[in-house]
């Protein structure tokens, strides 16, 4: 049954003018009246009417792209990409013919910001939705995810993810496109194993994260197949969590040269956190790469650019970010089984060499 504007009314026990004016932003209601409103609006989900020229579609001509944080290349990269699909240049006239208008929405990594722009974006009846970059491991959130995305999905908004698995349960989206991050992980920490390195440090991002899981279990078991960790060692001891920030790689990193200062190799969980890395050494008096060698993950643009250059692994961020784009406007047909997997690409440059002996 659809839920109107007279419903919401009721449950908040206010006139339907004055739901008007809370939804509509173009009235002064009093504060305690406007969380009555946006709370019924939550309990009912009520989905707000989008412009006028959108009430005989079933969706509008928006499509939101949902980042962690667009200051970082890694989401801008993707979300600019996908951007070039949704919103490209149309005939030269400028009137408006298949394109959308993509907004880009910031979330900050906070999964309650997650679920109020899903929201948001189900009011307007938006055509598509982006969600790119890692997932939040907590099963209350994932439920809460599937549920709206379902909603999302009945609504006739196309669903697709960019970076991330697809979740446990739940089967809204129209593909899931997944970096194989495990892999990219295992690759890096092979190569520097194959150099002689023995003792690796590993700066990891947030706990949380699918990135990040991903990403140190591929590190985990290329130690485990070189006989150089078992469950609770060192793998485990000189690893540091923290945000994917250079601060975080930074601080991380002095911690495990503290804890081990007979390390010979640091691996970051992305670019930004191995810049932070390498400060952190160079300001030990230690050189990258005849001291300590420093590993990333991602191949942002600047990694080429890093003195020494940054060995990491490439991940084709504008190839996914486009292709996530094509899926959502219908211009590409969705991968066997809605899943597919993107390969990464070990980049090996001059910041990680053979360990100094003696």
């Amino acid at each position: 049954m659809t839920v109107t504007l007279a419903d919401v009314a009721a449950r908040a026990r206010v006139s339907p003018a004055t739901v008007s004016r809370v939804l509509n932003g173009n009235y002064p209601v009093a504060a305690s009246t406007r969380e009555r409103v946006l709370r019924a609006v939550d309990d009912l989900d009520y989905v707000l009417n989008g412009p006028a020229s959108s009430l005989a579609a079933a969706t509008s001509d928006l499509v939101g792209i949902l980042v962690n944080d667009i200051a970082d290349p890694f989401f801008g990269i993707m979300a600019g990409a996908a951007q070039t699909q949704i919103g490209g240049p149309g005939d030269g006239s400028g009137r408006a013919g298949g394109e959308k208008l993509a907004v880009i929405c910031n979330t900050g990594g906070s999964p309650e910001r997650e679920l109020t722009y899903l929201t948001l974006l189900q009011r307007q009846r938006a055509a598509a939705v982006v969600l790119t970059g890692g997932a939040i491991e907590d099963p209350d959130h994932q439920a809460a995810m599937a549920a709206k995305l379902a909603k999302l999905a009945d609504a006739g908004t196309r669903i697709v993810f960019c970076g991330r698995p697809p979740l446990p349960e739940g089967d809204a989206l129209v593909a899931a496109l997944a970096f194989d991050n495990r892999g990219g992980g295992r690759r890096l920490t092979e190569h520097l194993i194959s150099l002689g390195h023995r003792r690796i440090g590993y700066v990891a991002g947030p706990p949380e994260r699918t990135t990040t899981r991903h990403r140190l279990e591929g590190h985990r078991e290329a130690l485990r197949d070189a006989g150089l960790d078992a469950e609770g060692g060192d793998g485990e001891r000189l690893t540091v969590h923290g945000p994917y920030d250079r601060r975080s790689g930074y601080e991380a990193t002095l911690d495990i040269l503290r804890r081990e200062p007979g390390i010979t190799a640091v691996v970051a969980a992305n670019d930004t956190v191995a810049l932070g890395a390498c400060a952190a050494v160079r300001d030990q008096g230690l050189r990258i790469p005849q001291d300590i060698s420093v590993a990333g993950f991602d191949d942002l643009p600047f990694s080429v650019d890093a003195v020494p250059a940054l060995t990491t692994v490439r991940l084709p961020l504008f190839e996914a970010g486009a292709r996530a784009g094509r899926l959502a406007m219908g211009k590409e047909n969705p991968p066997p089984g809605g899943i597919a997997t993107i390969a990464a690409e070990l980049m090996i440059r001059g910041s990680t060499a053979p360990p100094r002996v003696g």
